[in-house]
């Protein structure tokens, strides 16, 4: 009678292993084992049956780790021959605001700003009705507004499209969150999670890394508090070969990203779709965010 039991223990234990293998690997087998091709007739997916070498052009079994390869064969290339952009695909997102968490971690972003807010839009009329989830980083601009409008030269665009912002030079007038249609920019006012406790909470008192530079945050008169701040595709990690916190860490796989003056590279592939919209197109603005629907 132990025995059997011992049997059928061993039988449960190895199922339920199958069970969470087969949970966690098939997402990312089936993830890549789907090929955006382009074509006249604009089908969205079409299945690839072939081996994943062909289909990636490297032996990959997740899509991310093309992305990666993509993001590192085109820093091979100058900066200006790079045009970094996103591709975010609304029927995959869940709005579990992963994405949103990550980029505050990596950024150590204070209370007010967030650089990849998640709107919850509700479209239709009850009973009728469906709900969208719809990430919202900085769009990038090939034509940004806010560069124009800074008074101090603070802000500009990168040779390969990502716009920044010298905390040094910025002096914190604010034109520029005025000027940006989609309301991406944010004021640093130097608060803290843990302000009015007894002493301040570890998580408030470390250092951000953006632009590749150590930012303290000691006090309120200390860079970047004071200054205008915003998302830059995590331009720091880029410049070492990684991809944005957001791309690496989004659960559903809804995120590209890539250099789009790439062929190859699997960002192109998805934004030559015609089931992809950009928003508030019709303002010049030629952002570098793009989503599926």
């Amino acid at each position: 009678m132990e025995e059997k039991t011992n049997a059928r223990r061993d039988f449960l234990s190895k199922l339920g292993m199958g069970v969470v293998a087969g949970a966690v690997l098939s997402p990312l087998v089936s993830s890549a084992s789907k090929l955006l091709l382009n074509n006249e007739e604009g089908v969205e997916i079409k299945n690839f049956e072939g081996k994943l070498e062909d289909l990636l052009g490297g032996d990959f079994e997740n899509i991310k780790l093309k992305m990666q390869d993509d993001l590192r064969r085109a820093l091979k290339k100058p900066m200006k021959e790079r045009r970094w952009g996103m591709a975010i695909d609304l029927r995959k997102c869940i709005g579990c605001n992963a994405c949103t968490v990550a980029c505050i971690s990596e950024n150590a972003l204070p209370p007010g700003i967030v650089y990849r807010p998640v709107i919850k839009e509700e479209i239709g009329t009850y009973p009728n009705v469906t709900k969208r989830n719809l990430p919202k980083p900085c769009m990038q601009c090939d034509e940004p507004p806010c560069v124009d409008v800074c008074p101090v030269s603070a802000t500009w665009k990168r040779e390969d499209g990502i716009v920044v912002i010298d905390y040094k030079a910025c002096i914190g007038c604010r034109y520029c969150m005025t000027a940006c249609p989609y309301e991406h920019r944010m004021f640093d006012y130097g608060e803290k999670y843990s302000e009015g406790l007894p002493r301040l909470a570890e998580y408030d008192n470390r250092p951000s890394f953006e632009y590749g530079k150590i930012w303290e945050r000691p006090d309120k008169h200390s860079s970047p508090v004071g200054n205008v701040r915003k998302c830059t595709f995590c331009a720091h990690r880029l410049d070492q070969g990684l991809l944005p916190q957001c791309v690496t860490t989004c659960i559903g796989g809804a995120n590209y990203f890539g250099d789009l003056n790439d062929p190859d590279a699997v960002i192109t592939k998805i934004v030559n779709k015609l089931n992809v919209f950009r928003l508030k197109e019709e303002m010049g603005t030629q952002p570098k965010v793009f989503y599926l629907t």
